[in-house]
């Protein structure tokens, strides 16, 4: 929806399938770091985007054995609104679809599910798609691939992706959020079991770590067990668990972390999860991807527009983009082999507060770093790509 914007934003005839009838999915992230925070500014949609019903994180906490510790304050960090915006990925995607209406050249068909690329003289030519009104053939000069971990249109492509393992998954519900809750801590971590909450404004949507391929055994256990061991994990929902009436409540996110090992081929480009899928760990899934698009509209908008783009400049992206993904996926496989994989596990009889934590939380000025790490992650992107899509602009 990002790339189709800018893409529209600088006169590019660009087409966007979404395959739902809307963007309602649970599992889409909804965190908007400050990197994106800024690429909204720079595109002049701040001051509306606040107007969207949100939440606001300005510094975040973890809970360790029931003791809380500050380990990043974002009032230090020069981005806009000096925070995390809390606002669920569907009412995103819907802002950007609502603003996007204003570029003749954008058009987004809801329903709409590419079901296969077609190809001429060995190079990617478009797709089928089936849409309300029956097959649909599009032909682009371009073909982007944004569908996700489980790309429909990378596994047509052939693409090989590179493993780099996960130990988790994760289970996700919600549950209600009262007056008296604690606000700012996402993370809820004990020797045995880690919680994560999100602050949906009237609930909270939780997420609770376990081993890869442990659903079976949460099930075994039965949803008594569950539920204590929710309200253990995260000690202000214990008079709430019982809003969990059956497993039918608690979805399983399978967690993958890959890349692939080439992003292109002749008229096909991947990006986001569909190019390199994301653990949940830092919420930067979204946040990488925006990152993705505005470097793809930034190297590819106007030679689009002028129709001289070569298949040969396609891997600019890649190797664009490679570098900040690497970063962010090594520290997520690392979180998960140091913190969580052991604490899920069991591994652990006693859980100490790592020193660097303590460090954190005793020195304020230094949760400027990871604050900005989080926010702004690594080569964070600019808005570089023309203007000219607008009604009544060139």
């Amino acid at each position: 929806m990002m790339l189709g914007y800018l893409l529209g934003r600088a006169g590019v005839d660009a087409l966007v399938l979404e395959k739902h009838a809307d963007f309602l999915r649970d599992f889409r992230g909804d965190t908007v770091h400050p990197s994106t925070l800024r690429i909204m500014q720079e595109l002049e949609l701040l001051e509306d985007f606040w107007k969207k019903p949100h939440s606001e994180l300005r510094a975040l906490s973890i809970e360790i054995e029931g003791r809380s510790f500050q380990i990043a304050d974002f009032g230090r960090v020069p981005t806009p609104g000096h925070c995390i915006v809390v606002m669920p990925q569907w009412d995103f995607l819907d802002f950007l679809m609502q603003k996007g209406r204003r570029f003749p050249s954008l058009k987004v068909m809801m329903s709409s599910e590419a079901t296969r690329l077609t190809e001429s003289a060995g190079r990617v030519a478009g797709v089928e798609a089936m849409t309300p009104d029956g097959p649909l053939s599009v032909g682009a000069d371009l073909v982007v691939a944004c569908d996700g971990r489980s790309s429909s249109m990378r596994k047509a492509a052939g693409l090989e992706a590179r493993s780099l393992g996960s130990p988790i998954d994760v289970l996700w519900f919600r549950l209600s959020k009262r007056d008296a809750d604690p606000k700012q801590v996402l993370g809820h971590l004990e020797r045995d079991k880690m919680l994560v909450t999100i602050d949906r404004g009237d609930y909270w949507q939780c997420a609770f770590v376990i081993s890869k391929g442990g659903i079976d055994r949460v099930h075994a256990s039965g949803l008594d067990a569950f539920k204590r061991s929710v309200a253990d994990g995260a000690k202000f929902l214990a008079d709430r668990v019982d809003e969990l009436k059956s497993f039918d409540d608690v979805k399983l996110l399978s967690v993958s972390v890959d890349r692939l090992l080439t992003w292109s081929k002749p008229g096909l480009l991947c990006i986001g999860d569909a190019a390199h899928a994301m653990s949940p760990v830092g919420g930067v899934g979204i946040n990488l991807a925006i990152q993705d698009a505005v470097a793809t509209a930034n190297l590819f908008a106007a030679k689009l527009r002028a129709g001289t783009l070569q298949d040969a400049e396609l891997d600019a992206v890649r190797r664009r983009r490679l570098f900040p993904v690497k970063v962010i996926q090594r520290m997520q496989v690392t979180m998960h082999e140091r913190v969580l994989k052991p604490v899920v596990s069991g591994q652990k009889r006693t859980l100490e507060v790592p020193w660097v934590v303590k460090l954190l939380n005793r020195t304020p000025w230094l949760q400027r770093w990871p604050a900005q790490f989080i926010g702004l992650g690594v080569r964070p992107e600019h808005v570089r790509s023309p203007r000219s899509g607008e009604r009544g602009t060139g």
